[in-house]
């Protein structure tokens, strides 16, 4: 099955955790997890970032004064994606660790997750998030990785 277009950039902040993740990050693998969600050619940047940077983010843009696992800011969905990705390295490794989960199947969630959202996926409303989470589980799994929903 052929995929659309992607037009990646991959970044990782100069802080001590991005660029330590370089390694489990490479351009390939990150590819190939945004590609597999999304429906539309696309233009992503994905972002690596500190704590500091998606604090900062996350307060400016949302009003939530501290830093989460991944901000999707969406610029245009049609007839091109064109969005940005931004992930907090120490979030994602502290929740990868509290879930019992490899660094790599986290940060696969949180890329489908971010670009679902590129793509006008929600969570807000009860069905919304079903049909989300359901996407997420199925691409997760043709991925090779386990159901991040199961119990």
């Amino acid at each position: 099955m052929s995929r659309p277009a992607l037009s990646l950039s991959l970044q990782f902040a100069r802080d001590e955790r991005p660029r330590a993740h370089r390694a489990q990050l490479p351009r390939h693998r990150v590819a190939r997890w945004i590609r597999a969600a999304l429906e539309s050619p696309a233009e992503i940047t994905v972002r690596i970032v500190g704590t500091e940077e998606a604090r900062a983010l996350n307060r400016d843009f949302r009003g939530k004064d501290h830093a989460t696992n991944v901000l999707t800011f969406d610029y245009s969905r049609a007839p091109q994606v064109h969005a940005d990705l931004v992930l907090c390295a120490d979030v994602v490794e502290a929740e990868a660790r509290a879930q019992s989960r490899t660094l790599d199947a986290h940060y696969a969630h949180l890329l489908i997750h971010g670009t679902l959202h590129a793509q006008g996926y929600d969570h807000e409303r009860d069905d919304d998030a079903e049909r989300m989470e359901a996407r997420e589980s199925a691409l997760m799994q043709s991925l090779g990785f386990v159901d991040p929903y199961a119990a």
